[in-house]
């Protein structure tokens, strides 16, 4: 084999090679765009999860804020509340027997397994009836002390609870936490 064969055996090599390389990185440039499109939009990651302050929430009082365009309850609930719920625990008439709590998916329906702390003061719930998606009352109303969706006449309970009517699941309980003493950190 001669010394200029060797070349040209080179030469080719690195034209394959570079084509190809060409051919990748042109593939690239036009599939990234379509893959682009589908991440979240900037507006929708930074409503993912938002700080709220609940220092001005007094005990009997419920805040109601939006998050991921729909609406959120934040009750701090007086210790009637509470002790009717804990009651409550074991009723016969409880339509739905999970906590339907995204922290806790597997846990049934009681009122710890529902609220943000151990005390059973804050509890946080989506705002949105579960049998249609309309927007519940609030501040005792329905036969339970607690929501009722005038739509269809769905009552749940001071915490949350579906008792009675035509919702088939528990008002939901989003993933929340308290980042201090005055902030709660939803998502």
């Amino acid at each position: 084999m001669s010394q200029a064969e060797d070349h040209a055996g080179t030469r080719r090599d690195f034209l394959y090679y570079a084509t190809a390389g060409a051919g990748v990185v042109a593939t690239g440039a036009a599939v990234w765009p379509l893959v682009n499109q589908m991440n979240p939009s900037a507006d929708t990651r930074a409503l993912a999860s938002i700080f709220v302050d609940v220092s001005g929430v007094e005990v009997g009082t419920q805040l109601t804020v939006k998050w991921r365009g729909k609406p959120v309850f934040i009750r701090r609930r007086t210790q009637a509340e509470i002790d009717q719920a804990r009651a409550d625990d074991s009723a016969s008439d409880l339509i739905d027997r999970t906590s339907n709590n995204f922290t806790k998916p597997d846990a049934n329906s009681d009122d710890a397994n529902r609220t943000l702390d151990e005390a059973g003061e804050w509890l946080v719930m989506m705002g949105v009836c579960t049998h249609l998606g309309c927007v519940p009352l609030g501040n005792g109303a329905g036969d339970f002390g607690g929501w009722f969706c005038p739509c269809h006449g769905s009552h749940y309970d001071t915490s949350g609870r579906i008792r009675r009517g035509p919702a088939p699941r528990n008002l939901e309980v989003p993933v929340a936490q308290f980042t201090d003493e005055t902030t709660i950190l939803l998502g």
